[in-house]
């Protein structure tokens, strides 16, 4: 068995959680659907007729359960057709221990992923 990964690296690991998100720039906002979230960022399904790009800042708004409320900034690491990436920039103190006790166990594991 081979020990090469070739184009196999390590990222945090990813926890599947469905919720809205409303991401907004200046005056655009849309919400959306996460796909899965991990300690240094989302996925996100792309909004119909989103205009964004790479490198782009947006605030994430993101409501788990009934009292769970996260508002973060991120920056745009990766479009598809179906979906953005997004990497954290600002998590505000006092949303960062809320963010780690939802990923739990995820917060700490890394998991191989393929960049196809």
């Amino acid at each position: 068995m081979s020990k090469s990964l070739d184009s196999e690296q390590l990222r945090p690991a990813r926890m599947r959680i469905e919720t809205t998100v409303l991401m907004s720039r200046g005056d655009q906002s849309q919400p959306t659907d996460l796909i899965d979230i991990s300690a240094t960022g989302v996925l996100l399904r792309r909004p119909l007729g989103w205009q964004g790009e790479s490198g782009q800042s947006w605030v994430l708004d993101m409501i788990f359960g009934h009292d769970l409320h996260i508002h973060l900034e991120a920056v745009v690491a990766r479009v598809s057709s179906r979906h953005i990436g997004f990497a954290y920039t600002h998590i505000p103190e006092d949303k960062q221990v809320p963010l780690w006790n939802l990923l739990g166990g995820y917060a700490d594991i890394l998991e191989m992923w393929k960049d196809d």
